[in-house]
């Protein structure tokens, strides 16, 4: 059975995949199926009532979703290809993006061979990658951390030693004291210096909240209050007399 070629366009949600279909066939239209779960069950049957009838061809966008539905399509022996966002053509003035749109645009271009695809790794390679990128990640949000901590202690004053002050070694007296432990002995100085910084503010804010007077009150509030608590009516404002009583 001579089947026709589709080229299908994946607009890959966390939730959600928005399909569009583009025949090769004339009248070469292009039709939005509508959305289906990002579930493998989803994805399956999709695939299983498309390929009963046509050949396929898929691409989606490379994004935080990464290639799970790559690897899935690619099990089901599915042509499938995830392109580069940056690359795909716009048109000028087509600002309007909805998920229907560009799944029908990832169709159109597919089939006009206008997309890019991306190298996509194997889990290996993508296991190492991940394993990279979170070292550079906490590797920077260290030395934020260390920058934030000296910058706070350097308002009260609590400079380190520089390297001309660190003095000789304990274990060789010619020999200047080592780098890591002079930079651990200023890291202790300076957590001392922010543990005495903390429980001193700790302290001036407890006693200020203590030492707090009470609020004041309007006076027309306050008789109303004590006439409410008396269980009678309160009087009404007398004006002010020319000698300036009641």
């Amino acid at each position: 059975m001579n089947q026709s070629m589709v080229y299908v366009g994946l607009d890959v949600h966390k939730e959600t995949i928005a399909v569009a279909v583009a025949h090769q066939d004339p009248p070469l239209q292009v039709e939005h199926l509508g959305e289906i779960a990002n579930r493998r069950e989803a994805i399956r049957k999709l695939i299983d009532k498309l390929g009963a009838r046509y050949r396929l061809r898929v691409c989606y966008e490379a994004g935080p979703c990464g290639y799970a539905v790559y690897r899935q399509l690619h099990a089901m022996k599915v042509d499938c290809i995830v392109v580069a966002p940056s690359l795909v053509p716009v048109r000028p003035g087509d600002r309007v993006k909805t998920d229907r749109r560009d799944a029908l645009k990832l169709a159109r271009h597919f089939r006009s061979g206008e997309l890019t695809p991306v190298w996509v790794p194997d889990p290996t390679h993508e296991a190492l990658r991940n394993l990279t990128r979170l070292r550079a990640t906490a590797h920077h949000d260290r030395t934020r951390a260390r920058h934030r901590l000296s910058k706070f202690l350097l308002k009260g004053g609590n400079v380190p030693p520089l390297a001309s002050d660190r003095g000789p070694s304990a274990i060789a007296p010619g020999r200047p004291r080592s780098r890591s432990s002079s930079r651990s002995t200023c890291w202790c100085a300076m957590t001392t210096s922010l543990k005495s910084s903390i429980t001193r503010t700790v302290s001036v804010v407890s006693t200020r909240r203590s030492n707090r007077p009470p609020p004041r009150v309007p006076w027309r509030r306050a008789s109303l209050h004590c006439a409410a608590c008396a269980g009678s009516r309160p009087s009404p404002l007398r004006p002010w007399s020319q000698n300036g009583e009641r």
